[in-house]
């Protein structure tokens, strides 16, 4: 049952969720390391297919995050969005999607800025400036965000809407939630910290609003994705985005009942443990 504090909306808009792209198989180039990172970075060429596919199969280019706010929205809005703040952003996707006329949302983990295969000060002041939207994605992008405090939460998003709002010039009002553990009190907290567009990695087109802060779902663009499949699912095709919602279910019981388990189990399999 849905509270006064978490409500449906109307708004509907399919968003990708991708994060980074790099060359002849160097996964570190940019974003985190490790094994688990690199299921969802992609080649050059490949992510070349992707946007090429997609738009075989969509008439209207990208929309922003502040054209829904502005209810400034195509018949059917879709979204573009880059996790990590991986330096990639910057020396490969911003360009790819400038060739196209589009533009990027890239969420940003603001306590990696400058360091090695992230994004720099400058770039992200660059890619602002260039029209992309610069986003939060936490201060040091917590393992597990939805059991963190509400201390913890309130600090990850405040600090990093902080230093991200310094670098642009300008108020940082979106963010995606780090690691796929989103909870209604990770929400609260990012709406505490004055975040208007809070992005999840649930596979729905549906938003709702959490104390005023709405949040949207995300399909997720992996490594082992096709460029027909993410066509698909930007052209708003039923089949993809029921597997991915099927298939997100099936791993939220395994989070929910495995916890920190979950982790472990996880990174063994992938051979980090």
């Amino acid at each position: 049952m849905e509270t006064q504090s978490e409500a449906r909306e109307a708004l509907k808009v399919i968003s990708l969720m991708y994060h980074d792209v790099v060359e002849g198989g160097a996964h570190e180039q940019s974003g985190f390391g490790g094994a688990d990172a690199a299921l969802y970075k992609m080649e050059q060429g490949q992510f070349r297919k992707h946007l090429r596919a997609i738009v075989g199969a969509v008439r209207e280019s990208p929309s922003s995050v502040f054209e829904l706010q502005a209810d400034a929205r195509a018949s059917r809005p879709w979204l573009l969005t880059f996790d990590d703040g991986g330096v990639s952003a910057y020396t490969c996707i911003a360009g790819m999607l400038e060739e196209f006329g589009w533009r990027g949302h890239f969420f940003v983990t603001a306590n990696y800025v400058g360091s090695p295969s992230f994004l720099s000060g400058a770039q992200i002041k660059e890619l602002h400036r260039r029209g992309h939207v610069i986003g939060s994605h936490s201060a040091s992008h917590p393992e597990r965000m939805s059991h963190c405090s509400p201390e913890e939460m309130l600090r990850e998003w405040a600090e990093s809407v902080a230093r991200l709002s310094d670098i642009v010039g300008e108020r940082v009002r979106v963010a995606s939630v780090p690691g796929g553990f989103y909870s209604a009190r990770v929400a609260k907290a990012a709406a505490r910290a004055g975040i208007e567009m809070l992005f999840t990695s649930e596979p729905t087109s549906a938003g709702r609003s959490v104390d005023g802060c709405m949040v949207l779902g995300r399909y997720t663009i992996r490594r082992s994705t096709t460029a027909e499949a993410v066509a698909a699912i930007a052209a708003g095709r039923v089949a993809p985005r029921l597997k991915q919602l099927l298939l997100w279910n099936a791993k939220k019981v395994t989070k929910a009942l495995g916890g920190r388990y979950y982790l472990k189990a996880r990174k063994s399999l992938l051979g980090q443990g």
